[in-house]
């Protein structure tokens, strides 16, 4: 498992406007890791980057904790994808400057999270949870340059399908 101790100057770097706007108004990207499908993901800005939380008791993100590079996919106001950008992955460790400085913020903009926000940190680190920075690394893909087919994908399987049931009624319908 890869910790990073902290964020470089390297990571402080920054992209470009769009990404740097568009980031300031995500609270989801679809974050996609080694070629694999692209998941939703909750995040919360931070000096040029997105922080996403991942792990027992929070989203599932496969990958994404041991991950160098990622695919970042923003969406605009309109609700359509605006820019999707390469980022690298850095693995805030739970004890550094870093980790004490993004934590309790990513922790206040969690929903709906049990308890306060220090219990929540403190669950993070019990629970071995990956706090990650994904930063932008290198020239994103915007405007013309974004594909123009759907992109659609059949529906992953699940365990979570159910068989439909026949409508309830309340009544007896009468036939004519």
């Amino acid at each position: 498992m890869r910790e990073d101790a902290g964020v470089t100057d390297e990571d402080a770097a920054g992209g470009t406007p769009l990404v740097d706007e568009a980031m300031k108004k995500a609270a989801m990207a679809w974050v996609s890791v080694a070629g694999g499908p692209a998941l939703a993901l909750w995040c919360a800005p931070l000096e040029g980057a997105l922080l996403v939380v991942s792990g027992p008791g929070e989203q599932a993100a496969p990958g994404l904790a041991d991950a160098t590079e990622a695919q970042v996919t923003l969406r605009g106001d309109h609700g359509g994808r605006i820019v999707t950008w390469p980022a690298r992955v850095t693995r805030l460790a739970p004890g550094t400057e870093a980790w004490d400085t993004a934590a309790p913020l990513v922790a206040g903009k969690r929903l709906n999270a049990p308890g306060p926000t220090a219990d929540l940190v403190a669950r993070w680190v019990a629970d071995g949870c990956a706090l990650n920075r994904l930063a932008p690394a290198g020239t994103p893909l915007a405007g013309t340059d974004l594909p123009s087919d759907a992109q659609t994908e059949p529906p992953r399987e699940t365990p979570a399908v159910r068989a439909t049931r026949k409508p309830f009624r309340l009544h007896r319908v009468r036939r004519r």
